[in-house]
């Protein structure tokens, strides 16, 4: 990624600050960051922020940086059909598990960054999702014990290539394209409450929305769940779902996912 690319931070806030005790990564001076977010300013960190010890190395102005990917995932996991009101949508029944697939880590963008749409693929879609990091090594976790494995929730679009995930049977093709996974634009500590929204605007115009309190399974208990199939890393990411309103991308829109409390992801399509 170039100083060119990318999100300001100023714009990612709409004009404003990060919320407090956001968390990150930004481009700066030409070098890629581990960052928290502090006011106007934006705090360098000397390692990855879920890290214990992770101190200041030192403070730049948020003018001076653009936004990169919250997290480097060794995977990024997620989870079909997790809105009541998505399978009502759809007429499907609600499944008695969730179904998991995975996502490349080479799918992974920041904010700023454009979804590319493929040359195989006709019918490209967005798919708003919240998203929970992982902030410490886990494996077989209990609900009541998922909450200490977080380090925080951010914003991210599940992007697909609906016809290649009808046409192949199953998705992984269609969801692992470079590109399709917009993470950003920080991560907030705080769990969402269940009146929260995840929404997607196309070129401003709202297409999507759900609440949290709408999940089938919530993050806790799906972070527990996947737990219990695989090793997860710190800086891995989890999402939870996509609720009604999936619907196609077009060359030359501006996508964007928006989770109250946590941000707003901006990504153009080309």
């Amino acid at each position: 990624m170039t100083a060119a690319d990318g999100a300001t931070v100023a714009a990612a806030a709409g004009g404003g600050t990060p919320p407090a005790a956001a968390l990150g990564r930004v481009l700066a001076r030409g070098e890629a960051r581990w960052c928290r977010f502090a006011g106007a300013a934006v705090e360098l960190l000397d390692r990855p922020w879920w890290e214990p010890g992770a101190r200041v190395a030192e403070a730049v102005a948020a003018e001076a940086c653009r936004l990169l990917a919250p997290t480097l995932p060794g995977k990024v996991v997620a989870v079909g059909l997790n809105y009541h009101a998505h399978a009502r949508e759809l007429g499907m029944a609600v499944p008695d598990e969730p179904v998991l697939f995975l996502k490349p880590a080479t799918a992974v963008v920041g904010p700023g960054e454009p979804v590319v749409l493929p040359a195989a693929s006709r019918q490209v879609d967005y798919e708003a999702e919240l998203a929970l990091v992982v902030g410490r090594r886990c494996r077989g976790l209990s609900p009541g014990e998922a909450a200490a494995a977080v380090a925080g929730y951010t914003c991210a679009n599940d992007v697909t290539a609906r016809d290649l995930q009808r046409c192949d049977g199953q998705w992984t093709r269609a969801k692992s394209f470079d590109t399709f996974c917009p993470l950003g634009p920080w991560v907030v500590p705080a769990a969402p409450a269940p009146g929260v929204r995840v929404r997607t605007l196309l070129d401003g115009a709202e297409v999507q929305c759900g609440e949290v309190g709408d999940l089938i399974v919530p993050p806790l208990a799906l972070l527990a769940f996947v737990s219990q199939v695989m090793t997860l890393e710190p800086g891995d990411v989890l999402l939870t779902g996509t609720p009604p309103g999936v619907g196609p991308l077009r060359r030359g829109q501006t996508v964007a996912v928006a989770v109250d409390g946590v941000g707003v992801l901006v990504n153009p399509v080309r």
